[in-house]
C-alpha cells in the first residue's frame, strides 16, 4: 500500500489540476465532486487548524457558484441561471439551482433522447443539489456564518419546487430525476429511488442548523417541503444493490441518528426501517459481489461511496450507546447495527484496493479521476463529511 497517499496530497493535487489554485489549468467544476471536496478541505482545517485549508473550501464554494450558477458555455443563454443582476445574483447564487457540470450542454427540446449520451449532458440532478446543500451547511457550521446555510435553504426551496410534482391522476407527489438547466422542464421524468429520503434528511438538517442563527423574514423555513418529503417517504422501500446507493443510505442513516440525538427529532421508526433496508441491500451486494473483478471493470467512486457509508456503522453504535435515552427503540437499533458490522470488511477491502498505485492507473480510474480521488480522500478522513 502506498502510505503517502493521504488527504493532504490528494486534495493538494485536486486544487491544482482542477483550476482551484493553479490558473494555468482550466477550471473543472463538477457539483458532486466539489461537494465532497469542500468537506475534505474542512476536514484538513479541522485536523491542522491551517487557515489556508478553510480558505480553499470557501474559494471552491465561490468558484462553484460562479461557474455552475451560470449557463453552460455552449448554451444560447448567458449569465446567471437566476437572471438576476450581478449584485443580486452573488447575494443569492443558488436561488435557481446549480448545473451538474457536464462537458456537453443539455439536450435541447428538439433533440432526440439518447440514453447513453444523456449521461454526458448537463442539466440539474436533485441528488447532486442535496450534496451541495450539505456542503454549504457544513461550511456554515464551521465558519459560524449563516449565509451558507441560507444559500443551502434557498437551493432546497428552488430545487423542491422544480423537481416535485403531483401526478395528473392525483396521489402523492413524485419527483423528476433530471431537470433542464433552467429548471423549466424535466429531462428525465422518472424518479430517483432515494431522492425523497435524501431530500427529507437534508431539509431537516438545514432547518436544524438554521435554528442556531437569527431568523430573517422571507427566508425559506422548509416546513412545507419537509411535509412533502415525509409523505413521499411514507411507504417507500429503500433497498438497492447499487454500492453508491447503499453508501448513501448509510450516510443518511447516520445523519438521522445525529438529528435524533442532538435535536430531539422523532424519527426513530424511520431510522429502524432504513437500517433494515440497508441490511437487505448489503446482503444483496455481497451475493452479487463484483469486488473480485479486475480494476478496469469496476467504477471506483461507486465502491468508495459504499466505503464512506460503512464508516458510519461504528459511529451510529457509539452515539446510540452513549445516549440510549434519546432513542425509543435503542435495543432494536443496536441489534441491527450489530448485524451490519459483519460488512465492515467491504470498506477495508475497497480502500486497500484503490490505494494500490497500479489500480489507479487503469482507464476506469483515470476516466473519472477527479471524483475517484476526492472520494478516496473522504474515505481516508470522513469526519467532516459525515458529521453534521
Amino acid at each position: 500500500m502506498q502510505q503517502n497517499v493521504n488527504l493532504h496530497s490528494i486534495m493538494g493535487a485536486f486544487a491544482e489540476t482542477t483550476g482551484l489554485t493553479d490558473t494555468s489549468h482550466d477550471q473543472r467544476r463538477y457539483l458532486w465532486t466539489d461537494a465532497f471536496a469542500v468537506c475534505n478541505y474542512l476536514e484538513l482545517y479541522r485536523q491542522t487548524g491551517d487557515e489556508e485549508d478553510l480558505q480553499l473550501a470557501l474559494k471552491l464554494v465561490e468558484q462553484v457558484h460562479l461557474t455552475l450558477g451560470k449557463h453552460h458555455k455552449d448554451s444560447k443563454h448567458s449569465g446567471w441561471l437566476s437572471g438576476l443582476d450581478e449584485e443580486q445574483a452573488r447575494l443569492h447564487p443558488t436561488i435557481a439551482g446549480l448545473r451538474i457540470g457536464k462537458q456537453l450542454n443539455e439536450r435541447q427540446t428538439d433533440e432526440a433522447y439518447d440514453d447513453q449520451l444523456e449521461w454526458d449532458r448537463d442539466g440539474q440532478y436533485f441528488h447532486y443539489l442535496t450534496k451541495w446543500m450539505h456542503a454549504l451547511n457544513r461550511v456554515s457550521q464551521v465558519t459560524g456564518k449563516s449565509i451558507y446555510n441560507r444559500w443551502a435553504r434557498e437551493l432546497a426551496h428552488a430545487a423542491h419546487a422544480a423537481f416535485t410534482y403531483t401526478p395528473v391522476k392525483g396521489g402523492l407527489k413524485r419527483m423528476y430525476w433530471k431537470m433542464s438547466t433552467d429548471l423549466s422542464h424535466a429531462q428525465i421524468p422518472s424518479m430517483g429511488q432515494h431522492d425523497p429520503l435524501d431530500g427529507l434528511i437534508t431539509y431537516l438538517q438545514l432547518k436544524a442548523t438554521a435554528k442556531s442563527f437569527p431568523a430573517i423574514p422571507g427566508e425559506p423555513d422548509l416546513k412545507a417541503e419537509i411535509e412533502d418529503m415525509q409523505a413521499m417517504c411514507s411507504e417507500e422501500n429503500w433497498a438497492t444493490e447499487d454500492p453508491l446507493g447503499i453508501g448513501g443510505l448509510l450516510s443518511d442513516a447516520y445523519r438521522l441518528v445525529q438529528l435524533i440525538d442532538t435535536h430531539q427529532l422523532h424519527e426513530t421508526t424511520r431510522l429502524e426501517s432504513l437500517l433494515h433496508d440497508v441490511e437487505i441491500s448489503l446482503q444483496a451486494f455481497i451475493n452479487n459481489n463484483q469486488l473480485n473483478l479486475p480494476a478496469e471493470y469496476r467504477l471506483a467512486f461507486r465502491e468508495l461511496g459504499l466505503a464512506i457509508g460503512l464508516h458510519t456503522i461504528a459511529r451510529m453504535q457509539k452515539t446510540i450507546g452513549q445516549h440510549p435515552e434519546n432513542f425509543t427503540n435503542a435495543d432494536q437499533l443496536n441489534t441491527t447495527l450489530s448485524k451490519l458490522i459483519r460488512f465492515h470488511r467491504i470498506k477495508e477491502f475497497s480502500e486497500s484496493f484503490w490505494l494500490e498505485p497500479e489500480h489507479r492507473s487503469v482507464n476506469s480510474w483515470l476516466e473519472h479521476a477527479d471524483i475517484n480521488n476526492v472520494m478516496l480522500a473522504t474515505c481516508l478522513a470522513p469526519d467532516s463529511y459525515l458529521k453534521i
